[in-house]
C-alpha cells in the first residue's frame, strides 16, 4: 500500500510455527543491574545467580536478557568446572514472545524497530540502525533480515524478552505475499497503523482496506479479530486510541506481551530445531538461525541435519551457540525451547533443514520456498576493456562467488554452462539478482550479464509461465496511457479504485509483460506514480508480446573517448546515454534510437584541423544531459541482443555480437 494511504505494519505472532529470526531489546534499567567487569569469577557468578532467582521471581529491578555479556565472560573463565548457567537459569518460556514485522517498502519497519531498541534502553548512536548493509543505507530500504531481541519490563513488573523479525523479504516487497504466508500458518496478527501523524493520513479508510485484505486471503474468525495501534515511529510513539496521550511505545510493547503467546514448546524434551536463515562466518563456516521448537542445545551436543523428507544429510557436533542482544551477538554456551539462536557445527544444512539430535527421525514442518521466475546468465566480460576496472575476472572466481552466494540465499539457483564460461543465475526478480550484481561490482569483480529471463514450467503437456499480480496507484489522469501499455504486455484489469484526483489500478500480468517496464512506467507517469507486483502462481502460455522498446544508437568505429563534436551531430538521433570524455567501443550502445532499428554511430570523430582560418569562432557546443539509469532500470532496459557490462566503475550496455558485420549476418539469419 502506497504510504499516502497510512502504512500497515503486521506484528505476527512466530510462536506456533517458529518461522521467524529474532530482533532483540534491552531495558534501561539493564545497565545498572550488570556485574562490574573488574569483579572476580566467584563474586561475578554470585551476580549471576542473585539475578538469575530475581529473574524469576519476577522482580522489578531486573531486566536483563537471558544471556548477557556477564554470562558469556563467566562461562569462558570457569567453562572446566561447570559454572556456566543451567537451563533453570534461562529465561521462561512463558515471558518469552516471538513476533515478526510484515510492511511494505517505505512502511517504517526498521524505524519502528530503532523506536523499541531505544524504548527498551538500548542506546543506537544512529538512526536506521537495523540496515546495516551499504546498499541498504543508500537505498533507504531493507534488504536482508535483521535479528535481535529485548528484555522489556511491563508495567506490571513482568519482565518479558521479545524477539523480533525486521523485514524478512526484502526482495519480495509485497505486503500482500508475506502475510499469505503466515495467515496460511495460524498466526495471529496484531496491526500497526503508522505514520498516523502525516496530515494525509486516512486512518478508517486503511482500517476498511484491512478488513479487505485479510478477507480476500483467507483470514480465520480468530485472524479477523485483531488488536489494533497507531503509532508514528519517526516522532517515537504508540497509542491504542488517537485520543491518548502520544508519549513512547510502551503501549505497543504491553500490546505485544498481552496479546502473542508464549511458544508453545517443552525444555524436558528432545533437542529440534528448524533453520530459517543462513549466514557464512571466514572463521565459523556456515551459522543456522532458527527457534528451538523443543529440548534444550549445549555446546560440545551431538545433533544431525535432516532435509524436509527426513533424510539425515550430515551430523556433527555443536561447536558455537549465538543469541542477540540488542545490537550485539553472544555467545553462550547452552540455549532451550522458545530461544532462537544461531548454531553452528555442521555445514550441509539449508532453509528448512530440521537440526536435532540424533534419536530424532522425523522432521519439523516447513513451508516449501516459492521457486525462481526469473534467469539471467553471468560471464566473462570480453569487452575490449575487459580488466581495465577490477580485479576478479575469471570464471573460477565468478563461479566461487556465486556458489558461496547460493550457500546462504536460498532463493537463489546457480546452472554451470558446458563449457564453465558462464552461468545462469536464477531468483525471484529484478531487484534480487541485481543486488547481487551490485554486490559483486563493489566487491571488485567484471562480467557481462544477459538480460534477464522468465523460467517456464512444463505440465500436461502444456507451458506455464509466471503470473504477478500488479498493484499500480498513480494520478487520474495517467490511466489510460497505464492500462493502454499494459494490455500490450498481456496484463489482464482486475481492479479500478478512483480516490480523488488519484487511481488504483490491480492488474494480473505475466512476468515477462514487466521486464523492462518500470523505466517506462516512470517516463509515462512523470515519476508520480508507485507500481509494485508480487507473485500468483502459474497459468498457461499467453503467446507472444510485442516489441516495445526502440533501436538503440550503436557505436562503430575505433575505441577511444567520446567527443563533444561528434555527440552534437547524433543528438539529433535520439536519446544519449554518454558525456563528452567517456570510454567507448565499437558495439557499444551510447543511445536510444528515435526509430525502431538500431542505428551505427562513429562517438569518437573528431573535428578535422586544417590550417585553413574563417573569420567565424567555432560555434560552442551545448548537449542535453544524458539519460542516466540505475542498474536496475539497465537491466530492464537490455534488448535480446544485447548484455550488460559490468565493471567496480562503469555499467555499459552492449551488444552480444560486438562486430557489426556478424551482427548483420545474425539478422539476416534469424538469430539474435
Amino acid at each position: 500500500m502506497s504510504s499516502r494511504l497510512g502504512s500497515r505494519t503486521f506484528l505476527t505472532s512466530t510462536s506456533a510455527s517458529g518461522a521467524c529470526a529474532p530482533t532483540q531489546l534491552r531495558n534501561a534499567s539493564q545497565k545498572a543491574t550488570m556485574a562490574p567487569m573488574g569483579l572476580g569469577r566467584a563474586q561475578r557468578l554470585g551476580a549471576l545467580l542473585v539475578k538469575s532467582s530475581a529473574w524469576r521471581a519476577g522482580s522489578v529491578g531486573v531486566a536483563r536478557a537471558c544471556y548477557s555479556t556477564e554470562a558469556a565472560t563467566a562461562t569462558t573463565v570457569g567453562q572446566d568446572d561447570g559454572t556456566a548457567l543451567t537451563v533453570e537459569d534461562m529465561m521462561p518460556v512463558d515471558n518469552i514472545r516471538n513476533i515478526a514485522i510484515i510492511a511494505h517498502v517505505d512502511h517504517g519497519k526498521t524505524s519502528l524497530v530503532d523506536k523499541l531498541l531505544t524504548q527498551s534502553g538500548e542506546t543506537l548512536g544512529a538512526t536506521r540502525v537495523m540496515d546495516s548493509n551499504t546498499l541498504e543505507r543508500e537505498r533507504g530500504i531493507t534488504i536482508l533480515s535483521k535479528v535481535t531481541s529485548v528484555v522489556y519490563q511491563t508495567t506490571g513488573a513482568k519482565t518479558v524478552k521479545i524477539n523480533i523479525v525486521d523485514a524478512s523479504e526484502g526482495p519480495m516487497t509485497q505486503t500482500k505475499f508475506v502475510l499469505n504466508k503466515a495467515l496460511s500458518q495460524g498466526l495471529r496478527p496484531l496491526v500497526v497503523i503508522n505514520k498516523v501523524d502525516r496530515p494525509t493520513s486516512r486512518v478508517d479508510e486503511v482500517d476498511g482496506m484491512l478488513l479487505d485484505l485479510f478477507g480476500s486471503l483467507g483470514a480465520s474468525d480468530e485472524q479477523m479479530d485483531y488488536p489494533l495501534i497507531y503509532a508514528s515511529a519517526k516522532e517515537g510513539w504508540a497509542v491504542r486510541s488517537m485520543d491518548d496521550a502520544r508519549d513512547n511505545m510502551r503501549p505497543l510493547l504491553d500490546l505485544i506481551v498481552d496479546h502473542v503467546p508464549a511458544p508453545k514448546v517443552n525444555r524436558e524434551e528432545t533437542f529440534k530445531m528448524l533453520v530459517t536463515q543462513i549466514d557464512s562466518n571466514p572463521y565459523l563456516g556456515k551459522c543456522f538461525l532458527g527457534k528451538i521448537a523443543a529440548g534444550t542445545l549445549k555446546i560440545g551436543d551431538k545433533m544431525q541435519a535432516l532435509d524436509r523428507e527426513g533424510k539425515q544429510t550430515e551430523s556433527g557436533r555443536v561447536t558455537k551457540i549465538f543469541v542477540r542482544r540488542g545490537l550485539e551477538m553472544i555467545p553462550v554456551t547452552e540455549a532451550g525451547a522458545g530461544d532462537i539462536v544461531t548454531v553452528t557445527g555442521v555445514a550441509n544444512a539449508t532453509v528448512n533443514s530440521t537440526l536435532c539430535d540424533l534419536s530424532v527421525t522425523e522432521p519439523l514442518p516447513s513451508s516449501a520456498i516459492d521457486p525462481p521466475t526469473i534467469a539471467m546468465k553471468f560471464a566473462v566480460n570480453d569487452s575490449p576493456y575487459a580488466g581495465d576496472e577490477g580485479k576478479n575476472l575469471t570464471s573460477n572466481m565468478i563461479r566461487d562467488r556465486l556458489m558461496r552466494e547460493a550457500e546462504t540465499n536460498v532463493a537463489l539457483q546457480v546452472i554451470e554452462s558446458e563449457t564453465k564460461e558462464s552461468f545462469e543465475v536464477r531468483g525471484r526478480g529484478e531487484l534480487q539478482l541485481g543486488v547481487l550484481i551490485e554486490t559483486m561490482r563493489r566487491e571488485g569483480f567484471e562480467l557481462s550479464v544477459s538480460p534477464p529471463r522468465v523460467v517456464y514450467k512444463e505440465e500436461k503437456g502444456q507451458r506455464l509461465e509466471p503470473i504477478e499480480e500488479v498493484t499500480i496507484d498513480v494520478g487520474t489522469q495517467y490511466t489510460g496511457t497505464i492500462i493502454e501499455k499494459l494490455s500490450k504486455r498481456k496484463a489482464e484489469l482486475k481492479s479500478f479504485d478512483e480516490n480523488g484526483d488519484k487511481t488504483r489500478l490491480v492488474f494480473e500480468c505475466p512476468t515477462r509483460g514487466l521486464l523492462g517496464y518500470t523505466a517506462e512506467f516512470k517516463n509515462d507517469t512523470s515519476g508520480d506514480g508507485t507500481l509494485n507486483h508480487t507473485f500468483l502462481g502459474y497459468e498457461i502460455f499467453k503467446g507472444g508480446l510485442d516489441r516495445t522498446r526502440k533501436g538503440a544508437l550503436v557505436a562503430t568505429g575505433t575505441s577511444g573517448s567520446a567527443t563533444s563534436y561528434a555527440l552534437n551531430l547524433i543528438e539529433p538521433r535520439g536519446k544519449l546515454f554518454i558525456r563528452p570524455g567517456d570510454k567507448v567501443y565499437s558495439g557499444m550502445v551510447i543511445g536510444e534510437s528515435a526509430r525502431s532499428g538500431d542505428l551505427e554511430v562513429n562517438p569518437t570523430r573528431a573535428k578535422q584541423v586544417t590550417n585553413i582560418r574563417t573569420v567565424a569562432k567555432d560555434e560552442n557546443i551545448v548537449l542535453r544531459p544524458p539519460v542516466e539509469m540505475s542498474l536496475e532500470s539497465m537491466i530492464s532496459y537490455l534488448a535480446g541482443d544485447e548484455v550488460l557490462e559490468v565493471t567496480q566503475s562503469s555499467l555499459r550496455i552492449r551488444k552480444r555480437e560486438l562486430d557489426s558485420n556478424k551482427r548483420r549476418a545474425n539478422l539476416r539469419a534469424g538469430r539474435e
